[in-house]
This record gives C-alpha cells, sequence and structure tokens, in this order.
C-alpha cells in the first residue's frame, strides 16, 4: 500500500514553499493537501471548537495532489484530513514549509510546529519544516527529498515529532545537515513593545518591536542555523 502523506502549513494554500514540499512528497507517496485559506501564522496548535469552518475543494499545481483550502488553523487543517477527508488516516504529517524558522522559544508560538504536534496527536509520524525568510531555496532544494525520506523511516515516541530549519543561503555556504539538535531556550528577537498611538479613554495602542539577536547555546537547533547548517532534531510535546 502506498505511503499516505497529507501536508498542512500556516502561510496558507498558495504559499511557493508548500508547493516545494508537495512536489517533494509526491515522490515518496499519496499526498493529499489541507492547508489555510489564507495566513495563519503565530497561532500555535489551536483549534476551533466554537463555531465551524469551512473547507473547499482546491485547484493545486503539483500533478497527483488532492487539494482543498480551509478556513480553519493549521491544526483543525490536520485534524479535519485525518479524521474526515483523507481515505484512511495518513501515515505521515508534513507541515511547511513554512517561510521564517521555527526554533528554539519561537516554536511555542508556531502554526507550523502546532499543526506537526496535531499530527502526531492524531497517532501520525509528523514533520515540521521551516526555511529561513529568504528567497534562496539551494538548501532546500538540495537536502529536502533525502531529509524527508529518512525521517519517514524514523518513528518517534507517542507526543514527539520531527522538526526541520533550512537556511537559505547559497548551497556552498552551507555548512550540511546536523541532527540531534535541542532546542535552544533563546530567541531571534528577544521581544518587547513599543506605543503606537494613544487613544482616548485613557487607552494605549502598541505593537511588538524585538531586537534581532544571535546568541545561542552549542548543539541547538538556533546555533545550527545561525551557524548556515540545517538543523534536524526531536521537539516533544506536553504530556
Amino acid at each position: 500500500m502506498s505511503r499516505l502523506i497529507l501536508i498542512t502549513n500556516d502561510d496558507g494554500i498558495a504559499s511557493e514553499r508548500l508547493i516545494m514540499l508537495a512536489e517533494a512528497a509526491s515522490r515518496l507517496g499519496e499526498v493529499w493537501v489541507v492547508a489555510p485559506d489564507n495566513q495563519r501564522s503565530a497561532v500555535s496548535h489551536a483549534i476551533t471548537l466554537h463555531g465551524s469552518f469551512d473547507v473547499f475543494p482546491a485547484e493545486f499545481p503539483v500533478k497527483g495532489v488532492k487539494a482543498f483550502s480551509c478556513t480553519g488553523t493549521p491544526s483543525d487543517c490536520v485534524r479535519i484530513g485525518a479524521l474526515t477527508i483523507l481515505p484512511r488516516k495518513p501515515d505521515v504529517v508534513l507541515s511547511g514549509i513554512n517561510k521564517g524558522y521555527n526554533t528554539a522559544t519561537d516554536i511555542q508560538y508556531s502554526g507550523t510546529v502546532g499543526a506537526a504536534f496535531e499530527g502526531a496527536f492524531q497517532g501520525c509520524l509528523s514533520i515540521a519544516l521551516s526555511e529561513q525568510d529568504r528567497d534562496c531555496h539551494e538548501v532546500v532544494e538540495a537536502y529536502l527529498d533525502d531529509i524527508l525520506e529518512e525521517l519517514m523511516g524514523e518513528p518517534l515516541l507517542p507526543g514527539q515529532i520531527w522538526n526541520v530549519n533550512f537556511p537559505a543561503c547559497p548551497l556552498a555556504e552551507c555548512g550540511g545537515v546536523l541532527y540531534e539538535r535541542t532546542v535552544s531556550a533563546g530567541m531571534f528577537y528577544r521581544d518587547r513593545y513599543k506605543v503606537v498611538e494613544e487613544l482616548p479613554g485613557g487607552g494605549t495602542r502598541y505593537e511588538v518591536n524585538g531586537l534581532y539577536n544571535e546568541d545561542a547555546e552549542e548543539g541547538t537547533d538556533f546555533r545550527a542555523v545561525v551557524d548556515k547548517f540545517v538543523s534536524v532534531g526531536v521537539v516533544n510535546n506536553v504530556g
């Protein structure tokens, strides 16, 4: 029986990186895409409990891939895909490729990683994939197929996912792939807020204004991507 693969993301069904992932995955099994109809970044593992969401068949540019757009969250996409839309529960859930790294403490906010955790909760081997927010895909193109094939054959404990991050640099600048990367306690942006506007009634409008940072511990996902390596590691969910 062909491997059944469900793909989602948090950048929306029209994402260039989602299409790249579906193309690679289609060489390894039967691919179905259920992805948000629009941007859903930083929604973590949120699901829709109060109210409803809609699912529509969608045109998709990869031959043989069945695709659906969803008005819910990335985790809603995994749940409705695994429990209702696909002909059976998928063997593998892939989430990504996200536009921007999901490493270190950013993992807890990520809709990409949240969807992968939902896949693990549904009993599927799940992989979150992200790429630095730059328009250079040479590293992804060089390593994606081999990493997918390798990780799809590496089962995990319940509640665990694979987390993969690609630097978006020229291939010649990439140091290769580092495995067994732990999750850094650091962050790319040290968050703070700035005042945007003083509002009537004594209110204040704020927006986030983080300070860029590359301080990272050795052996971590954060350190790997700062040093222009592909980072591969296991992330544990709660419980």
